[in-house]
Order: structure tokens, then C-alpha cells, then sequence
């Protein structure tokens, strides 16, 4: 299997770096277009990933890692929005259970738009920003994580 070395900061083109960057702001893509679809953030996210992903691994490194953080928010939010939409149309009486989901959502959120804005500020840098479940997975996938004959990893993930 062949594996790919990290790029270096000063190695890559600003090009690169901008587009990495632009990765994550598609969070903002259903604001942008006015609409309270979660989805639209997702589709948004799968599509700038198929248009960048053959750039350069950098590029592909955080298109794929904002695209498999991205899913589990819409699912997140999907269902936050479901449930909303049916206490609204069966006028059922909120529940202390969907304050909580809400309170949850609400955090995971903010989380969620914390770390993507790191992740864009240091993709703008040129540097790697791993997301605690989705950048080893990510790195694995683009940069062929390796293994030598005697067994330990030689393309290892810097975390």
C-alpha cells in the first residue's frame, strides 16, 4: 500500500489553503440561503467535497473530515427539527424530554461551530486540525496510514 508524507505549511499553494478553509464555512450554507434545513448543510458539505477532493490531500484531508462531521449535526438537528415540527402540528405540550434534546442539540451545536471556525482558521494556515472522531479517520483515508514488516505504524497520525 502506498502512503502519502503530510504537507507542509509553506509547501502548500494558497489556493489550497483557501479552499481546505472553505470546507468548514459550509456550515453556514443554509444561512446563507435562508432556510432552517440542516440538510442543506450536508448536501452542501458533500458536494464541495466531490468538487476539491482531487486538489491536492490537503484539500481532501478537511473536505473529508468537515463532510463526516457534518452528518452527525444534520442527523442531530433533523430530529430536533422533526420533533418540533410534531409538537407543533399535533399541539402536544413540550415535553421535559425535548427541552433536554433541545439544550443538547443547542450544545453540540455550538461545539460543532467552535471547532469547524478553528478548523478553517488553521486549514487557512496550511496545518492539519484533527477532529476528536473524524481526524484519524479522515487521515487514515487520505494519507494510507502503513504498516511495516515488523508490525508497527510508519505513516502514524500526529495525535
Amino acid at each position: 500500500m502506498e502512503y502519502y508524507p503530510l504537507p507542509q505549511p509553506e509547501e502548500i499553494p494558497e489556493r489550497e489553503k483557501e479552499d481546505a478553509m472553505g470546507a468548514y464555512l459550509m456550515m453556514f450554507a443554509a444561512v446563507a440561503i435562508g432556510l432552517p434545513l440542516p440538510v442543506i448543510n450536508l448536501i452542501a458539505a458533500i458536494v464541495y467535497f466531490y468538487l476539491n477532493k482531487s486538489k491536492s490531500r490537503f484539500v481532501y484531508f478537511h473536505s473529508l473530515q468537515s463532510l463526516l462531521s457534518q452528518i452527525p449535526t444534520t442527523l442531530i438537528n433533523w430530529a430536533l427539527v422533526i420533533w418540533s415540527l410534531n409538537i407543533f402540528f399535533t399541539d402536544r405540550i413540550i415535553s421535559d424530554e425535548f427541552i433536554a434534546y433541545a439544550i443538547v442539540a443547542g450544545i453540540a451545536n455550538i461545539f460543532y461551530f467552535i471547532f469547524s471556525l478553528i478548523a478553517a482558521f488553521k486549514a487557512r494556515k496550511g496545518k492539519m486540525y484533527y477532529f476528536l472522531l473524524f481526524g484519524k479517520l479522515s487521515y487514515g483515508i487520505v494519507f494510507k496510514v502503513k504498516e511495516n514488516e515488523m508490525g508497527t505504524i510508519e505513516n502514524k497520525p500526529p495525535f
